[in-house]
C-alpha cells in the first residue's frame, strides 16, 4: 500500500471507531495516521526518520517551533491522554486534529 492509502486506512478506522462510540480507539488510529504521514513527509524530504511510536512523533511536532502554532497545538491535544482530559488541552475531535496535521505535512515540501 502507498503511504497515502495507509494514512486513509487509519483515518477510516478512526471514523469507524468513533461511530461505534470507541473514542479511545479513534484517538489511537488518528495518532497512527499522523505517524504515517510524518514518516512519508520525512521520506520526501530525505530526512532520517524520527524514532519511536506515534506519541513520539506527536511530541516531535509539539516541540519543533518551525511548525505553525495551530499544528503544534493540534499535536498537543492529540497526544494528551484521555485520563488528563479535564486538566489539559484534550481534543474531543482527534480525527480533525489528525487531518489538520496531515494536511500541513502533505503541503510542506521543505522545512516544517
Amino acid at each position: 500500500m502507498t503511504p497515502a492509502a495507509l494514512i486513509e486506512q487509519e483515518l477510516a478506522a478512526a471514523e469507524a471507531a468513533r461511530q461505534n462510540s470507541n473514542d479511545g480507539k479513534a484517538r489511537v488510529c488518528a495518532r497512527r495516521a499522523v505517524a504515517r504521514a510524518t514518516e512519508a513527509w520525512l521520506a520526501r524530504l530525505s530526512i532520517p526518520g524520527w524514532r519511536g511510536d506515534a506519541m513520539a512523533h506527536l511530541r516531535e511536532i509539539q516541540q519543533d517551533a518551525s511548525f505553525p502554532l495551530p499544528i503544534r497545538q493540534a499535536a498537543e491535544r492529540l497526544s494528551t491522554p484521555v485520563t488528563n482530559q479535564h486538566a489539559a488541552p484534550f481534543t474531543t475531535d482527534p480525527i480533525a486534529d489528525a487531518r489538520l496535521i496531515i494536511a500541513h505535512l502533505s503541503s510542506t515540501d521543505g522545512g516544517a
